[in-house]
């Protein structure tokens, strides 16, 4: 079984036999819906025939046929010429007509309509016009314009690609964006290390600062410094210089021999050891939590236990494009099922982890037009190569998940819901959300399709604190990037007071107008007002409390590869 997951990268065979059965039944007892797709056949063809002929006839209609907004496959202007704009509306047109076939169907199971839909889009990206070299006429033009030099240099970027994929070589990390010099750059200190965390000080940038430290809880499927990248767009960097005391879990990047560890060792000797080291080292004050998407989720789980124990060393709690109910948890759960996980068990049972990797595949999948066909097209058959910025080299930069606490949080959060449902229990008692009694910044992006905004809304419907909700433009990292100064950003925000009505995402959307510019500003302004006068800083880690300087940041987690 673990063999035939690699194969399949994880994706089960009897839940796609599963997904097409249903549909194909269904569709063979639904006669209303085969005319429908009949008549809904015939006329698109009528509308290609259309514009075929007043394309031939020398006129420019209108394609009756457009692409979605994130498509860029068609953005040379060469598709808006015959015949290559006849070959384009032909493939919309299949697309827009297996849209309608794979609809919802009365009597399919909740699943079954966006899995098919999912799994037949996948397989006509691949015969679309333009993955040809003979038929894109942008491959053409380049063709044509360097002899078939661009050809012979994609043959170059193929082999290596291939060879790298074949000896799970990682690519390096360009001089240009070396780690601890100009990425992850923001000066501080490794002040408590265990065996699956590093925990950063930030050295003060301020003459006074707030006396609640921030402690940043980021994902475990994720190296850190997508939140300390360049100096420019370093949350990190822009909250130290906002004169706060800011700290930082760097998680190990573990092997097949951690793999054991489980989510109750993610909380315990992780959050709750970085909030002990903390709470040392600016001892006599509450804490600012932060945590960033699965890192969120884990942070609301430790505030829920707090908040039950009555440990109220928390002076809020800020979750980034993280989810506390998966009901709607966007396109990732379209791999998502008993048979899906149990394949998964089968395969990380075999190697210890999750790869990187192999959970890339399935996050480019849902995107695959922009992340896996546009870039094979510019790679090797433009013979174009990746100009490395910041945030790319930082996506190239792999981790794997330990097999346990990766089987625990697929199954009981995603598969199962068990947070929000009252089922989630941790050290032998289920825990509450709306037990936490901090006050709570929920930030989500319009564009997010890991945690969809709306999932990220329901954390509203979850809590009972005073609750400020920002939605901000941009997609899952991007959105949270929003540095000051950044071109063409804005954002929406709302306070929910304690005891308040619930509203639901709609009339909230309608209700709050967009504000130009960044959210970072606002979350500043939320953070004083939620914290004391400001002072002189506090020192650097506490060696009397068994928390010494124990390296210059970035430390050594972030260079696991």
């Amino acid at each position: 079984m673990a063999t035939l997951a690699r194969l399949t990268g994880g994706i089960s065979p009897h839940a796609v036999i599963e997904a097409w059965s249903d549909w194909a039944l269904h569709l063979a007892r639904a006669p209303g819906r085969q005319l429908e797709l009949a008549e809904h056949a015939a006329t698109s063809a009528a509308r290609l025939w259309r514009f075929n002929l007043e394309v031939m006839s020398g006129m420019s209609p209108a394609p009756p046929f457009t692409p979605q907004k994130y498509d860029t496959r068609w953005s040379h202007e060469g598709w808006a010429q015959p015949p290559f704009s006849l070959m384009q509306q032909a493939f919309l047109a299949s697309h827009d007509w297996w849209d309608a076939a794979t609809a919802d169907l009365r009597g399919l199971r909740g699943d079954t309509s966006a899995r098919t839909g999912f799994m037949v889009r996948q397989a006509l990206d691949w015969v679309s016009p333009s993955n040809s070299a003979l038929l894109n006429p942008e491959i053409l033009e380049a063709t044509r314009r360097t002899a078939g030099h661009n050809l012979t240099r994609g043959a170059r970027n193929f082999a290596d690609d291939m060879s790298r994929a074949l000896t799970q070589e990682a690519r390096p990390i360009p001089p240009e964006f070396a780690l601890g010099e100009h990425l992850a750059c923001t000066p501080g200190e490794v002040v408590f290390r265990n065996d699956i965390m590093e925990l950063i000080q930030y050295r003060p940038q301020t003459g006074t600062v707030h006396p609640e430290p921030v402690l940043i809880v980021p994902a475990w499927i994720m190296k850190y410094y997508i939140l300390d990248l360049s100096p420019h767009n370093s949350l990190i960097n822009w909250l130290v210089g906002q004169g706060h005391t800011v700290f930082c879990i760097s998680w190990i990047n573990p092997g097949a021999e951690m793999a054991d560890l489980s989510l109750e060792d993610y909380r315990l000797r992780g959050i709750m050891a970085a909030l002990d080291a903390v709470g040392a080292i600016v001892p006599d004050t509450k804490i600012h939590a932060n945590g960033y998407c699965l890192g969120g989720t884990l942070l609301a789980i430790a505030a829920a236990v707090m908040a039950r124990d009555g440990d109220d060393r928390l002076a809020s709690v800020t979750l980034m494009a993280a989810q506390v109910d998966f009901m709607e948890a966007g396109e990732l759960l379209l791999f998502l099922d008993e048979s899906q996980v149990a394949l998964l068990d089968d395969m990380m049972w075999a190697q210890g982890y999750l790869d990187r990797p192999q959970m890339a595949f399935a996050f480019a999948a849902i995107r695959a037009e922009d992340l896996i066909h546009t870039r094979n097209v510019r790679r090797y058959l433009l013979g174009l190569r990746d100009m490395p910025s910041d945030i790319t080299v930082w996506n190239g930069d792999t981790t794997r998940m330990p097999a346990r606490m990766h089987s625990q949080y697929l199954r009981g959060l995603f598969l199962e819901n068990r947070l929000t449902a009252g089922r989630f229990a941790v050290e032998g008692r289920v825990i509450a959300l709306k037990d936490i009694r901090a006050p709570m910044f929920v930030v989500a992006t319009e564009a997010d399709h890991i945690a969809p905004w709306r999932s990220v809304y329901k954390t509203k419907l979850f809590t009972d604190a005073d609750l400020r909700f920002v939605l901000t433009r941009g997609g899952h990292n991007g959105g949270i990037l929003s540095e000051p100064g950044h071109a063409g950003r804005h954002y929406r925000i709302g306070h929910r007071r304690t005891g308040s009505r619930y509203m639901d995402p709609d009339t909230w959307l309608a209700d709050h107008p967009p504000q130009d510019g960044s959210w970072w500003p606002a979350y500043g302004r939320w953070l004083a007002e939620h914290s004391g006068p400001r002072a002189a800083p506090p020192a650097m880690g506490a060696p009397d409390a068994g928390y010494p300087l124990i390296e210059p940041a970035p430390g050594r987690n972030i260079h696991q590869r």
